[in-house]
């Protein structure tokens, strides 16, 4: 028996309201990864693997693109950018999957949410090996695990509004409660969003200015473009836990 075609999978896995969605949907996903992912999803189709599977790839993919961005070196960088964007193409082909094959979980979820905070978090304390310029412990590497910390509980911030809103019987909420209330509060956030710094730690733009950092380290010589990023990316994850903590309170997510 043959398997689905891909414009068959294509409207049954990507359907347009999907497609449009700007919360939860990474923009790399928009541009470009959806129009890939639906053949990776046919070959995982016909290749009999389960979304879980998927999503445990991606979560190896993502780990071991922070492994590799560790080692130093613009190959180092250049391989980890090109993990991370399997992980990208996983990370869109288990949810398609599911869908096509109907075998959604509340397993999957977790995993793909876990898969997240693992890739997420290896990026970074990654980056902070490769700003020690060696495995041994130092500045730099503290550094690093401060930003994969800062990461991390950003998500977990995110992630708690689920978790309070289903203990207090409520639904999930929608899109528009993450509204701030007020003409002030719902300009600050939107020069805050127009700024795209949040996205510095996370993995598709990481591992994309880790590449950056990391030829102009090659040409310049030493590890400063890896150290300067290494700092922003703390300092970044440290405004945007105070700030996104604030944004939750603040808008009608809890309410």
């Amino acid at each position: 028996m043959s398997g689905p075609s891909v414009a068959e999978l294509r409207s049954v896995c990507q359907p347009q309201r999907m497609l449009e969605r700007h919360s939860g949907e990474h923009w790399a996903g928009r541009l470009y990864m959806r129009r890939v992912s639906v053949y990776a999803t046919w070959l995982l189709v016909r290749a009999g693997l389960t979304p879980n599977q998927v999503t445990w790839a991606m979560i190896v993919c993502g780990v071991a693109a922070g492994a590799v961005l560790a080692v130093g070196g613009l190959a180092a960088a250049a391989a980890a950018a090109v993990l991370v964007q399997v992980y990208l193409l996983l990370d869109c082909s288990d949810g398609e999957v599911a869908r096509w094959t109907g075998r959604t979980s509340i397993v999957g979820v977790y995993l793909d949410r876990v898969g997240h905070y693992f890739a997420e978090a290896a990026l970074l304390v990654g980056l902070g090996v490769r700003a020690q310029g060696s495995l041994a412990a130092g500045g730099w590497v503290l550094i690093g695990l401060a930003a994969a910390l800062g990461a991390v509980l950003i998500k977990v911030e995110t992630d708690l509004v689920d978790v309070a809103r289903a203990r207090s019987g409520l639904p999930a909420a929608e899109d528009a409660a993450s509204e701030l209330p007020g003409r002030r509060l719902g300009s600050l956030r939107q020069v805050a969003a127009a700024t795209r710094l949040h996205r510095v730690v996370q993995a598709v733009e990481l591992s994309m200015l880790a590449l950056l950092a990391a030829a102009y380290d090659a040409v310049a010589g030493g590890l400063t473009a890896t150290r300067v990023l290494t700092v922003a990316a703390a300092c970044v994850a440290g405004v945007q836990l105070v700030l996104h903590l604030v944004s939750i309170l603040a808008s009608r997510r809890l309410r």
